[in-house]
């Protein structure tokens, strides 16, 4: 169960967001599934303590697209009193990304997006997995050594890692292509630090496994999704979107992905009428 000092926080990858008018592979609509997920948050009554959007958020990297997804993201997260930490993806690009998103100039936006957000206690560190040209993921030695630096003291609820290329191998060969190719060097600086889990995107499969003995999460993308179980010698990308849930408890961080394509109610109950049959079940075991 939950307590009032726990802390929730809300993953959203791959929004992939375009220009008015515009849809993803001529079909999908981001920008009004984004619209959907952020109303979802603002009027479903729980606290939410940080916003993390984590990569790809523009499709095409257009100036335009970033402009929709603050005019979007950022309201709804000064509603909700939840700061916002974005990311660099492969399909962004470091001038219009710092320019739209955080009021840079033009000269001083090639830089990698390297941040820290302290959320209550829990150091949230978001680095910057891209190589300007490329869409795989590769980690530089400086930013390596900023990583280790910024871990060399623990905070007081630990640290969450989020990057955009996993830190993994996919289920899908294609994928291969575009990983993180030195997760071996990051691993080597997580080792006996305070990260408690890693968040990424970019695989548009959600998966879970593990870097240098630390909880890895790949989240659901909004934009769409890739079938990890299609017919052999295949790739089929299908409709479907989502976020994840992230709690922070005492004793453990809950990543749970959270499924906002339209589909059927099955029922709606009250959460206590819920919770008290499944305590008397409980008892009854006893």
């Amino acid at each position: 169960m939950t307590s009032a000092t726990d802390l929730t926080l809300v993953q959203i990858t791959d929004t992939h967001l375009r220009p008015t008018g515009e849809h993803v592979l001529g079909a999908v609509d981001t920008h009004a599934v984004l619209l959907h997920i952020l109303d979802k948050l603002r009027t479903g009554g729980r606290r939410i303590d940080a916003l993390i959007l984590s990569g790809d958020l523009a499709d095409t990297a257009a100036p335009e697209a970033y402009r929709r997804l603050r005019a979007a993201v950022e309201p709804v997260a000064a509603e909700l009193g939840a700061p916002v930490l974005y990311v660099m993806g492969n399909h962004d690009e470091r001038e219009p990304f710092g320019i739209e998103l955080f009021g840079r100039t033009p000269d001083s936006a090639a830089a990698p997006y390297d941040q820290v957000l302290d959320v209550d206690g829990l150091r949230v560190i978001g680095l910057d997995s891209t190589t300007p040209g490329r869409h795989d993921g590769y980690l530089e030695a400086e930013q390596l050594a900023w990583l280790a630096d910024r871990l060399r003291e623990p905070a007081p609820r630990g640290s969450l890692l989020v990057l955009h290329h996993p830190p993994l191998p996919s289920a899908i060969p294609a994928a291969e292509y575009l990983k993180l190719r030195n997760a071996d060097e990051l691993a080597a600086v997580l080792s006996g630090t305070d990260v408690r889990m890693i968040l990424c995107g970019h695989n548009h499969m959600t998966a879970a496994s593990a870097c240098a003995g630390i909880p890895v999460w790949v989240g659901p993308a909004l934009a769409y999704r890739i079938d990890a179980m299609a017919p052999n010698g295949r790739q089929h990308g299908l409709a479907g979107s989502g976020f994840t849930r992230i709690d922070v408890l005492e004793t453990a961080i809950v990543a749970t992905a959270v499924e906002t394509t339209p589909t059927t109610r099955l029922y709606d109950k009250s959460e206590n009428e819920v919770q008290e049959r499944l305590e008397a079940l409980a008892a009854e075991q006893r």
